[in-house]
Order: structure tokens, then C-alpha cells, then sequence
């Protein structure tokens, strides 16, 4: 299998997995409902970094380190979880007021949030640790091969974005409404409480 092979047949893998509606995606819509395309495209940006990072250390054989040590995994997992479970609670019971919307910081916040977030979710990590060998050619470096699936899994993932934030964009306008943003706070807490409780005890 030639290295073009292996990022083709992976593509289409991890192309499903990006369109499939999970943590993310939840993420990004809300943030571009709430402080707009600026911010939401920083959320991107930080969930695909997070990613990138993922992807160069499961290569690197370090991550692989969660998928064996169960003390490492677990210490990963509830900080993860704590820190969606925090996430949630703040917009479950966030007063009904404007945010930044594309000002001063906010798009840096923004940035930080997807990271981290997708930092402390162990289960980036088990994916590529997974997933990654199977697309390896012979001969190729494993460090810059993994760089690169994760790359085309960014790719991915950022028009995938695209599309989520533009469609939310056009239909601001009533989605900003202050009943329906309090609903969409509602349902976005929800999904990461749910994702929240899902990592720390449902896998435990």
C-alpha cells in the first residue's frame, strides 16, 4: 500500500466518523450560534489541533501508552470528564446575556476551549492509536505518516465545520432569539453532560 493508498482509504474511514453528530460538532454550532463565525472557526481550529497532536503522539507510540496502562487512562478519562461536566453546568445555568460576540479575546477562549477539550478526550487518543497502523505502508516513518492522517482527518473535520457554521450563520438571525438560544444552551449543556458522564463513570 502506497502512502497516497494509505491516506485515501483512510480518508473515507475517518470522513464518516467526522460527519457523525458527537462533542464537536455540538461544540462548534453552538459557538457559532452564540459569538459567531469567528469564534465558532477558533473552536475548530482548537478541536483540529487537538486532533493534530493526537494524531503525532499515537504515531509516536506514546498514546499508545493509554490503550495499555489503565491508571493512565483512567486519570485522562475523569479529567475529561470533569472538565465536560464543568462545560455543561456553565451553560446549563449561564444567566441569559449576550456573550462576545467575535470581540477582544474571544476568539483566543474560543481556540483554548475545542483544544482542551479535545486534549482530555482519551478516546482521540485510542482512536488513532487504532486506527493508524492499519493504514501504515511499509517503510514509511511512522511519526510523519500519523502527522499526515491526522492532517487529512483535519481537512475533514474543517469543511465539515464549514459547512456547520455558514448554515448556522444564515439562520443567525433567528437562532440568536433570546428563547432559542436559551434552548439551544439547554440542549448543548445537556450533550456535554451527557458526553461528561458518558467518559467518567458509563466507561469506567
Amino acid at each position: 500500500m502506497s502512502v497516497v493508498e494509505a491516506a485515501a482509504s483512510f480518508a473515507l474511514v475517518a470522513g464518516l466518523l467526522t460527519i457523525m453528530p458527537g462533542l464537536d460538532t455540538a461544540l462548534v454550532l453552538r459557538t457559532a450560534v452564540a459569538q459567531g463565525r469567528r469564534a465558532a472557526f477558533a473552536t475548530a481550529l482548537g478541536i483540529s489541533l487537538g486532533a493534530l497532536i493526537w494524531g503525532a503522539i499515537a504515531a509516536a507510540g506514546v498514546s499508545a501508552v493509554l490503550a495499555t496502562s489503565q491508571a493512565a487512562y483512567t486519570v485522562l478519562r475523569l479529567a475529561g470528564a470533569a472538565y465536560l461536566v464543568w462545560l455543561g453546568l456553565g451553560l446549563l445555568f449561564r444567566r441569559a446575556r449576550p456573550e462576545a460576540a467575535d470581540g477582544k479575546g474571544a476568539g483566543g477562549r474560543a481556540f483554548l476551549r475545542g483544544l482542551v477539550t479535545n486534549l482530555l478526550n482519551p478516546k482521540i487518543g485510542v482512536f488513532y492509536v487504532a486506527m493508524l497502523p492499519q493504514f501504515m505502508p511499509e517503510n514509511a516513518s511512522h511519526l510523519a505518516m500519523g502527522v499526515l492522517l491526522a492532517l487529512v482527518h483535519d481537512i475533514e473535520g474543517m469543511a465539515w465545520f464549514t459547512l456547520l457554521i455558514c448554515g448556522a450563520h444564515l439562520v443567525r438571525g433567528w437562532l440568536s432569539r433570546g428563547a432559542v438560544r436559551r434552548a439551544l444552551d439547554r440542549v448543548t449543556g445537556g450533550v456535554l453532560l451527557g458526553f461528561g458522564a458518558k467518559l467518567g463513570i458509563l466507561d469506567s
